[in-house]
């Protein structure tokens, strides 16, 4: 799966959230990003060569919606920077972030009792 830009990335969390929408809809949403209609039609054109939306016409508006969902996105991600940030280990991960001290024990705690539970069902 390719890695989107922060632009791409800023317009798919809008698709993801809005579903099926149209260019107008999304800038609506980035309104306060004050992003250029011409700039944004790009970034949906770049998304839809990268197979992350698909589109099609009614009218003169071409709808786009998610051919990813966005859990799938987060997935396929977090797995490649655990691949090679963390040589594949998400013991790792987790202790980078008790290092940074980023993780506190109630947290961790928390994470050992999803386990857990995950575990049981």
């Amino acid at each position: 799966m390719h890695k989107l830009s922060p632009p791409e990335e800023q317009a798919m969390k809008v698709i993801w959230q809005l579903g099926e929408t149209h260019i107008r809809a999304i800038l609506d949403a980035l309104a306060g990003d004050q992003v250029p209609y011409t700039t944004l039609a790009s970034t949906i054109k770049n998304l839809e060569k990268k197979n992350f939306v698909s589109s099609r016409k009614i009218g003169n508006v071409s709808l786009y919606k998610p051919l990813i969902s966005e859990a799938e996105y987060k997935k396929a991600n977090l797995n490649q920077m655990v691949r090679d940030y963390f040589d594949n280990s998400y013991k790792d991960v987790v202790n980078f972030f008790v290092e940074q001290q980023a993780l506190s024990p109630k947290e961790l705690k928390e994470i050992i009792s999803l386990i857990e539970k995950g575990k049981k069902s």
